[in-house]
């Protein structure tokens, strides 16, 4: 019997999901939802720019923050907690090489005037997919581009391609032959879904580290609900801003105040981005 209900609800999310991509390929959901097309956005006002890269001409995403945030993220460039002033999010090419993905977000930045501190992610999916929803003043961008992916506890294995048909990996993981000794320095692969959240009231540290947590499962939430049997990619990556001044919030869970803004908001952004990418590559 609970083998069966599992079956009942993946065959529900499959369906739920076939109608979402549907409607969203009615919709004309390929086209580009970077914030600066949005009146709503009211704090995360990326910017597209573009950058050179071994592909050629690659578009990114620039949030010029400012100063006044306090920033938590996994990201390359900038990871960890501390006040930051602006996030970019770069697309680079399938076949990305570089071992300083560190320096090369850095001087993408600075091209674009960047200066100080700031948050840094990349990615080989399509950053003018990004979809950005908004959620009692949270707001959430983020770019999704789901290839290669699985489930987070599984057996020692190469992550698995869960589309429906064959399709070219989103990014190229490092492999190894069983037995040999991994390499001393691995080429970077570039994270596939990445989230970007801000929030418009300062959070304590340890809320910095719940809204993390609550970013990472709504994302699962939001892939499941697109049909993807999967938590993720790799190599994902999530940003979480919040402002540095006013009283400190203790909770960002999902059932808390500002904690339930942000699932909601990253539900939103995170399925609307995995279904733009369902339709385009299953299409």
């Amino acid at each position: 019997m609970q083998a069966a209900s599992v079956e009942e609800a993946r065959a529900a999310r499959a369906a739920r999901a076939a109608r979402a991509a549907q409607a969203a390929g009615r919709a004309g959901a390929l086209g580009c939802r970077v914030p600066t097309t949005r009146p709503d956005a009211v704090l995360l006002r990326a910017l597209l720019v573009h950058h050179e890269d071994a592909s050629g001409s690659m578009p990114a995403l620039l949030w010029r923050a400012g100063d006044g945030w306090q920033m938590i993220s996994s990201a390359v460039l900038g990871g960890g907690l501390g006040p930051r002033t602006w996030v970019l999010n770069a697309q680079v090419g399938h076949g990305y090489t570089r071992l300083d993905p560190d320096r090369h977000l850095t001087e993408i930045a600075q091209r674009h005037g960047m200066t100080g501190r700031g948050v840094g992610l990349m990615t080989a999916a399509r950053v003018t997919e990004g979809a950005f929803a908004v959620d009692g003043g949270v707001e959430a961008l983020v770019t999704a581009g789901i290839g290669v992916c699985g489930w987070a506890a599984e057996p020692a294995a190469s992550p698995r391609d869960v589309a429906s048909t064959p399709v070219p990996a989103e990014t190229a993981p490092v492999t190894t032959t069983p037995g040999a000794a991994a390499p001393s320095r691995a080429a970077p692969v570039p994270g596939t879904v990445n989230i970007v959240v801000a929030l418009p009231v300062a959070l304590s540290p340890g809320a910095m580290v719940n809204a993390v947590a609550t970013a990472t499962e709504a994302k699962v939430q939001a892939l499941l609900d697109a049909g993807f049997d999967a938590s993720g990619t790799p190599t994902d990556a999530v940003c979480v801003a919040a402002r540095e001044a006013g009283e400190e919030v203790l909770f960002a869970g999902p059932r808390s105040e500002w904690g339930s803004r942000l699932a909601r908001a990253v539900h939103k952004a995170t399925l609307e981005a995995a279904l733009r990418y369902r339709v385009r590559r299953l299409s």
